[in-house]
């Protein structure tokens, strides 16, 4: 009995703090919980539906007014699970970067075949290793300048990288900074979120940083 109420308090407190940590964030219904694929890793029913041809992708995204990213992730990945059981369940989120961003999503040591920007024909975990992918979940972005495609230096492309486990504010937030391509006035992404935080507060809307 004792145990059953320290579990009931414990997940109280639970409920309690997480709201503390963004109640704007807390406030929205969660949407369903996401299923794993073949590979063992949680997807989302709104990723891009890619033929694994990059510059095809860039293409694509760039006639859709939007940003090619792509999330790299792997089996028994706890941050990923993270990343799609906390992060991509929330509404205002996933609605964001649906609405702005093609997302791609491969794996670490896949061995599906992916046609490279320049042209290369390879696997996913050799990809990993050309663009040094080295943990998960890993979140690369590229350009949307149509200019870029006429590159074969695959690093042309890239113009933001996320890796690791980020809090909701700061996965959104990583998002907009590239959507409203803030990487290019300010490089430092934590300066850059420090003013857009304080443009927030001028506006009154309430959030947590962690």
């Amino acid at each position: 009995m004792k145990i059953h109420i320290s579990r009931v308090i414990f997940c109280a407190l639970f409920a309690y703090f997480s709201f503390l940590i963004n109640p704007v964030f807390s406030e929205q219904s969660q949407l369903p919980l996401p299923e794993v694929n073949e590979d063992g890793v949680y997807t989302q029913p709104w990723f891009f539906d890619s033929f694994l041809n990059l510059k095809e992708d860039l293409a694509e995204s760039q006639t859709d007014k939007k940003q090619l990213a792509i999330l790299w992730e792997q089996r028994g990945c706890p941050y990923c699970k993270e990343t799609h059981l906390v992060n991509l369940r929330i509404p205002s989120v996933v609605d964001y970067v649906k609405k702005n961003f093609n997302v791609i999503q491969l794996n670490l040591w896949g061995d599906r075949e992916v046609t490279d920007f320049d042209g290369e024909i390879t696997t996913e975990k050799r990809l990993a290793r050309k663009y040094r992918i080295q943990f998960t979940p890993t979140i690369q972005f590229f350009s949307q300048n149509s200019s870029a495609s006429l590159n074969t230096n695959t690093k042309d492309f890239e113009v933001w990288r996320v890796t690791g486990y980020w809090k909701p504010f700061h996965f959104l937030n990583t998002f907009v900074y590239v959507n409203e391509k803030g990487y290019i006035q300010q490089p430092n992404f934590q300066r850059w979120l420090q003013a857009h935080a304080e443009e927030l507060r001028k506006k009154g809307i309430e959030f947590k940083l962690w």
